[in-house]
C-alpha cells in the first residue's frame, strides 16, 4: 500500500456516495479543506479519524484497503439485512446470490 492508494481509495469511496471533501470534512467536524488536505498529500491522519472516515463511509477499515470492493454502501446495507433474516430465509438468498452470480459469469 502506498500513500497515492490511500488517497486515491478515499477518493473513490468519496465520490461513490456523491459527496464533495467540503460536505464531508464538515460532517466530520473537521473544517472545510480537511479531506481535500488528505487527497492531495498535505496532511495525514490518526487511526480515530481514518475509524471516523470509514464510519462515515459505512465502510470497514478492511474494506477501505480492498481495491476489489466497490459499492461499499450497499454491501453493508445487503450484510446488514442478512443478518436479520431466520435461517430459512438466509439459505434461500444464498442460493439466490449463487444463482445470479453464474449468470453474470456467463
Amino acid at each position: 500500500m502506498t500513500e497515492d492508494f490511500f488517497r486515491d481509495r478515499l477518493r473513490f469511496l468519496r465520490n461513490e456516495k456523491h459527496i464533495s471533501a467540503r460536505e464531508m470534512s464538515l460532517s466530520l467536524g473537521q473544517n472545510e479543506s480537511y479531506i481535500n488536505k488528505i487527497e492531495t498529500g498535505k496532511a495525514s491522519i490518526s487511526i480515530t479519524s481514518f475509524l471516523n472516515i470509514c464510519e462515515f463511509l459505512n465502510i470497514s477499515p478492511s474494506d477501505f484497503f480492498n481495491p476489489e470492493v466497490k459499492n461499499s454502501a450497499s454491501v453493508q446495507e445487503i450484510i446488514k439485512y442478512y443478518k436479520a433474516l431466520n435461517p430459512h430465509q438466509a439459505k434461500y438468498i444464498l442460493e439466490l446470490l449463487k444463482d445470479l452470480n453464474k449468470c453474470v459469469r456467463l
